[in-house]
């Protein structure tokens, strides 16, 4: 069956197939280091995903309108994020579909050179779930190849395109030998991905909608929602997330995309809470890489 739905009623499951279900991915143990590097507080890692031109033809579309708020990000919003990281000195990682890569392999060429990390994105932003597993991994080890080919560096960690993954994802995350993956949602620390209730040994990075400018900032016109948060006030929802990982000595880490969090007035709101998290004092800023490396390294006995 292509994708993760069943055709019998939820309901009519037998009390295998709904435990089965939930044990198919599961959170293993806490990777919540005691220290981070430094002594640190809490760990900061930026992360944008680069969907520029993709997250129109992952949808079958040509719109000029549409492609035109992806060439934004690449023409106008990378090289402000990029300025403003070099600014703070913090590093972020970049998640990159192939597609894109291809078509603006000199940035991802330039964001690699600058420190930043590159990472898994998928091949056009298509959606796992829809595609058959042979499908899928095709698709998967074909972006991997590319990222290489066109950086130099073999990306080390993926995060799925809308965060949507598959019955088969983990299955090739094992596959390829990835380090981490941050694409799931079972807590705010790090934690051990377990498949079918056995350990991984693969790393995964939480991400959250709060965590993420996407349902703050985005505007669709054909859709009757419409949000346009204030940054203001994004930026308060973003600074108590940092407060209470610091206050537990955990991760705070943020999803952006280059055509929504670049323009200037969003831009400038992320400046400002770079400078404060900086200012606040012993934080920790690091790509996912080298969060995923700390805390596999940290436990007893390390992952892997």
């Amino acid at each position: 069956m292509t994708g993760d739905r069943d055709p019998q009623p939820p309901w009519e499951w037998p009390e295998e197939r709904w435990r089965s279900a939930v044990a198919a991915v599961g959170a293993g143990r806490s990777l919540a280091p005691e220290r981070w590097p430094g002594g640190a507080d809490v760990a900061v890692a930026l992360s944008f995903d680069s969907d520029h031109e993709s997250w129109v033809l992952s949808a079958g579309s040509g719109s000029p309108a549409g492609l035109a708020q992806g060439h934004y990000g690449a023409r106008a919003a990378v090289p402000r994020i990029l300025a403003l990281l070099e600014r703070h000195r913090v590093p972020a990682t970049f998640f990159v579909p192939a597609v894109i890569a291809r078509l603006h392999p000199d940035e991802q060429r330039r964001v690699a050179g600058a420190g930043h990390e590159i990472a898994l994105h998928g091949w056009i932003h298509e959606r796992n779930s829809r595609l058959s597993p042979a499908v899928e991994r095709d698709l998967t080890f074909r972006s991997a190849d590319v990222l290489e080919e066109v950086t130099g560096q073999r990306p080390v960690g993926m995060r799925t395109p809308s965060w949507d993954f598959s019955p088969t994802t983990l299955t090739i995350i094992r596959e390829l030998g990835l380090l981490y993956d941050s694409s799931l949602m079972a807590d705010d620390d790090p934690y051990e991905l377990l498949d079918g209730g056995e350990p991984t040994g693969i790393v995964e990075l939480p991400v959250e909608w709060i965590r993420d400018d996407f349902p703050y900032f985005h505007f669709d016109r054909s859709s009757a929602v419409r949000p346009h948060s204030s940054p203001a006030a994004v930026r308060e929802v973003w600074w108590a997330e940092f407060e209470g990982a610091r206050a537990e000595g955990g991760l705070f880490l943020l999803t952006m995309h280059p055509q929504v969090i670049g323009h200037r007035s969003r831009l400038t709101m992320l400046d400002d809470l770079v400078a404060g998290m900086r200012d606040a004092g012993n934080v920790w800023f690091a790509t996912h890489a080298d969060v995923a490396r700390h805390v596999a390294a940290s436990v007893d006995p390390p992952l892997r």
